[in-house]
């Protein structure tokens, strides 16, 4: 398989499937905040999932994918540094603040400073059309956070501190998306740094966590555990993709297509959580679509 996709880097067709990615990368990466914030401590549900998709990794790096290359271990050691920052930074932010105000905020302030980090790190450029595209883009999310806002009742005392954390934990989007881009691209074989990345990054949210689990009983542990499991999964194929992504086709248009990602969070939101969504939500999160087909089509 890691042959047949090099064998698509700067083809049409990997253009075409590098667009498929991203956009299950949206779906999947709103059920993945939904698994995380949801009914549990947001803490330890990352910890579960940390965990669950750490013991999954391992034989897959030890036995099956080639060993990373000599330089490829700092480049590990800082993207576990960018992605401890933004899972701090979330676990502190779902905390504090109602899903459908605060994951819009964290994801409509990474696609501008992606496109940018994309621009100065792998050259890319983007057409005025494109631009044009992502303003939409993240002027709707944005958008959506502020109508949110005003009608969530949810952990108002919080609120405020919730989206400064939520627009620090976005600017790390755009941080881990473009590092990571990057180390994915250093290594021959995409599979190796997906592997490695994920075993490497399974360690600190349990060892951070480690007092609360040991507050807890059964009963409590085996739901968390099942979640833990479940959002590995979910987060295998989400990071997997976005990652192949920018393997394949150009960081910025993946992580913008990927923003889409509010949409699905705000039905998650109102289909599963019981937050409600109105007409202005669905007008709000029709500016998001249509700039993401922007961003697409006028490049």
């Amino acid at each position: 398989m890691s042959d047949w996709l090099l064998s698509l880097e700067g083809t049409e067709a990997g253009h075409d499937l590098a667009l498929a990615l991203a956009l299950m990368a949206a779906v999947l990466h709103a059920l993945f905040g939904a698994l995380q914030k949801g009914r549990h401590d947001p803490w330890l549900a990352r910890a579960a999932i940390d965990a669950s998709y750490g013991v999954i990794a391992l034989p897959f790096a030890l036995f099956v994918v080639p060993w990373p290359e000599p330089h490829m271990w700092p480049i590990f050691a800082g993207a576990f540094v960018i992605h401890a920052g933004y899972k701090l930074l979330q676990a502190m932010t779902y905390s504090r603040g109602a899903y459908t105000v605060v994951y819009p905020v964290v994801r409509g302030t990474g696609p501008l400073f992606t496109v940018i980090g994309a621009g100065l790190v792998f050259g890319e450029r983007f057409a005025p059309g494109q631009w044009l595209g992502v303003l939409m883009l993240s002027g709707g999310i944005f958008g959506l956070a502020l109508w949110n806002l005003a009608h969530v009742t949810a952990q108002r005392a919080t609120m405020i501190p919730a989206l400064w954390l939520a627009f620090a934990t976005g600017g790390f989007v755009a941080a881990y998306t473009t590092y990571d881009a990057y180390g994915i691209r250093a290594t021959a074989d995409p599979f190796t740094f997906l592997a490695w990345f994920f075993l490497i990054d399974s360690f600190l949210m349990p060892v951070l966590t480690f007092r609360r689990w040991r507050g807890l009983t059964r009963t409590e542990v085996l739901p968390l555990l099942k979640r833990g499991v479940m959002g590995a999964i979910v987060a295998y194929f989400s990071f997997g993709a976005i990652m192949l992504a920018t393997r394949l086709d150009k960081v910025g248009e993946a992580a913008v297509l990927r923003e889409t990602s509010t949409v699905f969070a705000a039905l998650i939101g109102w289909l599963v959580l019981g937050e409600k969504v109105g007409r202005m939500q669905f007008l709000l999160m029709a500016v998001i679509a249509a700039g993401a087909v922007m961003v697409e089509f006028t490049g």
